[in-house]
């Protein structure tokens, strides 16, 4: 699924069946009657859409809704095309409530093809030409982190001439965003082989070499699932450059407990590395309605039960 399907809401739509774990709803209900209101072990961040169904369409109504719920932080990918006044409301909204603002993805539309790779003038302008709008942005809403999405190789150059473009274009963005302590979080991602980035040690080669505080990983436990395996070993090795975490169980990318990765066992290990940062919950709900919302806060008051 690409990310701006996401945007468009394609998310909520009812995916792969449950596996692993199940909850009556009676117990859940229960659960999320007792926890209301109780913060996490770690900071999730949900997005719009995952609790329209109790808290309504408007996203400010939502964004109290999670606040009740025991959440923290939120994600809005798509918070760069929202107008100015939709900005500072959720901004306002979020420093009124205490809760962090996750990502947004600084995209001037040229994610999902071949740009930056080509070293075509006309990509890095218009890439340096977004990360600036997305500077003014952040400052609305306090963000700290942006994603970033290289985009597609360009398959008539050799690799090491398109390694070296997009370096150039990240060097650039990192000197937009460093004087403003803002972190460019490079996504490594599995949704089709034309992705300059796909495996975390190649994201990992990148950030080293752009060396600066401003160009970080964004590492997505499901797109890492898919590409590399080894979640643990590969966070490990790839640790300090590691600034943002975004979260979905696989197959399916729903919430975990649906899937195959040991997500208790994963977030203990996160805790235990001292993170302190957003764990995106960049994922849709395995089934529709109140119940798949109200089984979504259950699944993860059982994997953050870790301590």
């Amino acid at each position: 699924m690409k990310r701006s399907d996401f945007i468009k809401g394609g998310l909520l739509a009812a995916g792969a069946g449950l596996s692993g774990h199940t909850f009556a709803s009676t117990n859940q209900n229960a659960t999320n009657m007792m926890d209301k209101g109780k913060t996490f072990n770690l900071n999730y961040a949900p997005h719009q859409g995952m609790f329209k169904n109790h808290a309504g369409d408007n996203f400010l109504d939502e964004i109290r809704y999670m606040h009740d719920l025991g959440f923290r932080g939120i994600e809005d990918n798509g918070y760069l095309g929202r107008t100015l006044d939709e900005q500072k409301k959720v901004g306002d909204l979020l420093a009124k409530l205490g809760m962090t603002m996750g990502v947004f993805v600084v995209d001037g539309g040229q994610n999902w093809m071949p740009s930056l790779a080509t070293g075509k003038k006309e990509f890095l302008d218009k890439f340096v030409e977004t990360c600036h709008k997305s500077v003014e942005a952040a400052k609305r809403c306090n963000a700290k982190w942006l994603t970033v999405v290289p985009g597609f190789y360009e398959r008539r150059l050799p690799w090491g001439n398109q390694f070296s473009n997009i370096l150039e274009a990240m060097r650039r963005g990192a000197e937009i965003f460093e004087p403003h302590g803002l972190v460019m979080v490079l996504e490594t991602l599995s949704d089709t082989p034309e992705l300059f980035l796909q495996q975390t040690h190649e994201t990992y080669a990148m950030c080293k070499a752009v060396n600066s505080p401003s160009c970080k990983i964004l590492y997505d436990i499901y797109h890492m699932q898919r590409t590399e395996g080894d979640l643990i070993a590969n966070m490990n090795r790839c640790w300090d450059e590691i600034a943002y975490i975004q979260i979905g169980d696989n197959p399916g990318r729903k919430e975990p407990t649906t899937g195959e990765i040991n997500y208790k066992n994963v977030f203990k290990h996160i805790h235990s590395k001292g993170y302190k940062g957003i764990m995106g919950m960049e994922h849709g709900n395995s089934k529709p309605g109140k119940e798949g919302e109200d089984r979504l806060v259950t699944a993860y008051r059982e994997v953050d039960s870790f301590l």
